[in-house]
Formats: structure tokens, sequence, C-alpha cells
């Protein structure tokens, strides 16, 4: 038999996708529930009711899970806004952030893998990976703005995606400040103010 691709690499169908996104599921519920620490692959099949062996040779370690689970997180994520107005999206771009981290389940599986991945490089990779498709799902928001003219041309757009959300982990994860509309609202409208001032500008 061949061996199992890389989690996360194939998009499988039929039973192998029922299969998956009950096991993700699952994953994701015992993460939210219990942090990484906790993440037992027998505990995840039967709460996915699967067997054990079929976890164990697909994901074969909790950080393969964690792995497959932010990249389907990723393309799974709400599409980016296009209104056609940098401020609107972006706008729009931290009213998601700030929803996925006060959801009552994904703000715990958030935190909970943003731990896991202080300690496990490839829990730390496959984080990395979630976080910049999301930053490249948005970055056309501001090269069109960019192109219209509205921000200087040499403005590093991933950049300025990149700082809509930064306040906002900050605050979840370190200040334990309010993560409500007005912290998203100040989120959009001070990358947007920087941008305009060219602090964003390409070295």
């Amino acid at each position: 038999m061949a061996d199992d691709p890389e989690p996360g690499t194939v998009r499988p169908g039929g039973r192998t996708a029922r299969v998956r996104a009950a096991v993700l599921d699952a994953a994701g519920d015992a993460l939210a529930e219990t942090g990484f620490a906790g993440l037992d692959l027998g505990e995840v099949a039967r709460r996915a009711g699967v067997g054990k062996t079929t976890v164990y040779r697909r994901w074969g370690s909790p950080t393969a899970l964690v792995a497959d689970l932010l990249a389907d997180m990723a393309e799974q994520s709400a599409p980016r806004s296009d209104t056609g107005a940098l401020l609107d999206d972006l706008r729009a771009n931290a009213r998601l952030v700030r929803d996925t981290l006060t959801d009552a389940r994904q703000g715990p599986l958030f935190r909970a893998v943003i731990a896991a991945a202080t300690c496990d490089e490839r829990t730390a990779h496959a984080l990395h990976r979630f976080y910049e498709v999301r930053v490249a799902e948005w970055t056309p928001c501001v090269e069109q703005a960019v192109q219209r003219g509205e921000l200087p041309p040499d403005t590093d757009a991933p950049e300025v995606v990149r700082a809509v959300s930064a306040p906002l982990y900050y605050r979840f994860l370190v200040s334990g400040g309010a993560l409500d509309e007005a912290a998203a609202e100040r989120a959009a409208h001070a990358a947007v103010a920087a941008a305009h001032a060219g602090a964003y500008r390409k070295a």
C-alpha cells in the first residue's frame, strides 16, 4: 500500500472526506475543551465515531492532526470582503478576526493551538501557514487601494493586513482587553491611517 499523503496536502472525496470532516470537528472540540496537552487520538476517534486505526493511520500524531485542522480552518474561513473601499474592507477583516477570537468554540481552540505552537515546531509551522493563508486572502484589498491611488505605490500590502489583526490578537493573548466592536473599529482605522501616512512603505 502506498504511504498516506501529508495531512492537508490533498482534498479527499466521498467517505474519506466525511471521515476527515468528522475527525477534524472532533479534534476542534477536544482542543477547545482540554487544550493541546489533552488531545488524544483515541478520544478523537471515539468522538468522531470512527475506528482508532483510521485516525492513527491517517494522522499518526496530535501535531499532524492539528496541522490538518489548521489547514482546513484556513480553507473554510469566510472569504474576504470586496467593497471597493479600503477602510470598509479592513473593518470587515477586523470584525472577522474579532468574531473568531470571541467565538465560544473558536476562541479556546485558537488559544490551545497558539499555546502548543510555542513548544512544538510542527504546530508552529501549521499556525504560521494558517495565518499567512488568511493574510494572502485579504491582501488584494490593499493592493487594489494602491492601484486606486489611495496609498503610496510601494505600500507593503500584507503588512497592512497584519496590522489590522495584531492589536486584536494582543488583546486576546496578552492584555485581556475587551474584544468588542470598538476594538475592531480602532484596529481597522489605525491600520488605514498608518498606511495612508506611509508607515507601511517597503524598505
